[in-house]
């Protein structure tokens, strides 16, 4: 694949960052079984994050609540989004990795 058909075939809207901080992640529709992930960002950008984690839950179009960067329960300073996945990925181990676009604040 040459650059020209690779920048042609990119779909990001923004470039990303390698940051590792924690996130937490939570189903936002009912129809969804109850869970809480606690993973680590492997990179952000303005629209999205991209993460590892080991549950086998998460599927493409599946709307979340995220907080990032999370801390604790209560820290005034999370941030809270509503998000989508976009993307997963089989990863070695079991792991899978997950792209979800921020759709809005909450």
């Amino acid at each position: 694949m040459t650059e020209t058909q690779a920048k042609h075939n990119e779909k990001r809207l923004s470039a990303r960052a390698k940051f590792a901080k924690m996130l937490r992640v939570r189903p936002s529709e009912p129809k969804e079984t109850p869970f809480e992930d606690l993973p680590v960002s492997v990179n952000v950008s303005k629209h999205g994050i991209y993460f590892h984690s080991n549950r086998s839950t998460y599927h493409k179009g599946m709307r979340l609540f995220v907080t990032f960067p999370f801390t604790f329960v209560n820290d005034p300073t999370n941030c809270e989004y509503l998000a989508e996945v976009v993307r997963i990925e089989s990863l070695t181990n079991g792991r899978f990795g997950v792209g979800i676009r921020l759709l809005m604040t909450v």
